[in-house]
């Protein structure tokens, strides 16, 4: 049994919430949301890396469902090529303590040196 964390979200929302913050990684390297979005896009964005180092049409294909242009030519040309010797693990979340406001779980999830 698959298990998502539904985030307070419907599915679609959901979803477009997890396309943004995916984009937002890939464009910026480095993002800070709540622990608990940043364990549930993180398998998204490995498997997004690990098809773009194929890269060739059906790659372009599958990152095009879940990112826009800018982000799909970002990851394509230099995202993809630092990790083409590593097999997984391309990701790093770090946990921060928690959010002023409300107190939830804050966390940075970010990019490993690639080589």
């Amino acid at each position: 049994m698959k298990k998502v964390r539904k985030l307070g979200r419907k599915r679609d929302q959901r979803q477009a919430l997890l396309k943004g913050l995916a984009s937002n990684l890939i464009l910026k390297g480095k993002i800070r949301t709540t622990e608990a979005k940043a364990k549930e896009v993180r398998p998204l964005v490995e498997r997004l890396i690990t098809k773009a180092k194929i890269n060739d049409f059906n790659s372009v294909r599958y990152a095009a469902k879940f990112l826009p242009g800018k982000a799909i030519g970002h990851l394509l040309k230099e995202v993809a090529p630092r990790y083409v010797d590593r097999s997984g693990g391309y990701t790093r979340i770090v946990k921060l303590g928690p959010r002023r406001g409300d107190g939830v779980k804050m966390a940075i999830i970010e990019f490993i040196k690639g080589a």
